[in-house]
C-alpha cells in the first residue's frame, strides 16, 4: 500500500469518526426508537434479507453465526441479531463508530461483538469463521482494492457459508451521484477525492470537521474477479432501479425506497451479489 493510499484512508477514517457523532443523533438512524423497540429491524437489513433469504437454511439467519463488515454504528448489526443470528460480530475502521455501536448494543441488551479493523484484512483481527457474512450500502467505495477483501471473506466464511454484498451500483459513481451526465471513470482509476462538510443524514450540513473524502469505484469485473479468485462461487447477481437514499436528483421516495421517476431512463441504482463457499 502506497503512502498516498495510507493518507487517503486516514482522511476517510477521520471523516467517519465525525460522521458517527452526527449519525448517532440523526432522525435518519433514530437510535432511541431502534433501541426502545426490540421488534424493529432497519430498512437496510429488511432489504438485505429479502435478497439473502433463498440462500439460507429455512430462509432465515436464525441460529447462523454472522459477521457484518463495515458495520458503522451497529444499527444493522443489532437488527441481524434481532432476526436470530448468533455470535454476531461487527467490524469497522472507525473507533468512534464502534464506541457508539457498543453503546447501542448495551442499551438494547444485545450480546454483540465489535472489532476495529480494515475490512480488507478482517481475518487478521477476527479468529473465527461464520455461516453468513454481510456488507451493505455504501461500503466498498471506501476500499482502494478488493483482492485482499475477497480473500479475507473466503478465510472467514465456513464451508457452505454465504456472503452477501448489496451496494450502490458502480454506474452511480460515473454519474457523480449528482446528475444524469457522465462525470467519472467507470473502471477503478484510483481515488476520487472531494470535500464535504455534511453527510447523507438530516441536519448534517456544516457538522463534519474532517471534510476530505476519497472513494474508489469498483466495476463488476473487478468485484466478481476478486471473489472468484478467492475460490468463492457466485450464486446470484441482481441489479435494481431503487435505493435507500436520494442518490440522484429527482428520485421519488416510495416507502423505504427512492425510485426512478416516470419517464426517466431506467438504470440500475443498486446491485446485490450472493456468494457461496
Amino acid at each position: 500500500m502506497t503512502d498516498e493510499t495510507q493518507r487517503d484512508l486516514a482522511d476517510n477514517q477521520a471523516n467517519w469518526d465525525d460522521r458517527a457523532r452526527v449519525h448517532m443523533n440523526s432522525d435518519f438512524y433514530d437510535v432511541p426508537g431502534l433501541v426502545a423497540d426490540s421488534r424493529q429491524i432497519t430498512a437496510t437489513v429488511q432489504h438485505d434479507l429479502a435478497v439473502l433469504k433463498p440462500w439460507l437454511p429455512h430462509q432465515s439467519v436464525q441460529g447462523q453465526d454472522l459477521l457484518h463488515l463495515q458495520c458503522h454504528i451497529g444499527t444493522d448489526t443489532l437488527s441481524w441479531s434481532r432476526l436470530g443470528a448468533t455470535h454476531v460480530t461487527g467490524l469497522d475502521f472507525s473507533e468512534q463508530s464502534l464506541a457508539y455501536a457498543r453503546e447501542i448494543a448495551a442499551k438494547a441488551q444485545a450480546p454483540l461483538t465489535f472489532v476495529a479493523g480494515d475490512a480488507r484484512f478482517a481475518d487478521r483481527v477476527i479468529q473465527r469463521q461464520f455461516d453468513v457474512i454481510v456488507t451493505s450500502m455504501g461500503t466498498i467505495t471506501w476500499l482502494p482494492a478488493l483482492t485482499e477483501w475477497a480473500q479475507s471473506i473466503a478465510t472467514l466464511l465456513k464451508t457452505g457459508g454465504t456472503f452477501l454484498i448489496r451496494d450502490d451500483h458502480p454506474l452511480l459513481n460515473v454519474l457523480d451521484f449528482a446528475s444524469w451526465d457522465v462525470h467519472a471513470d467507470y473502471f477503478n482509476a484510483g481515488a476520487s477525492t472531494y470535500e464535504s462538510d455534511s453527510s447523507y443524514t438530516d441536519h448534517s450540513a456544516g457538522q463534519i470537521k474532517h471534510t476530505t473524502n476519497h472513494n474508489w469505484n469498483h466495476d463488476f469485473q473487478e468485484i466478481t474477479s476478486a471473489l472468484l479468485q478467492a475460490g468463492l462461487h457466485i450464486a446470484f447477481l441482481g441489479e435494481y432501479p431503487r435505493t435507500e437514499w436520494p442518490a440522484l436528483p429527482d428520485l421519488v421516495q416510495r416507502g423505504d425506497w427512492f425510485e426512478l421517476p416516470a419517464g426517466a431512463p431506467q438504470i440500475p441504482l443498486t446491485f446485490a451479489l450472493v456468494v457461496r463457499k
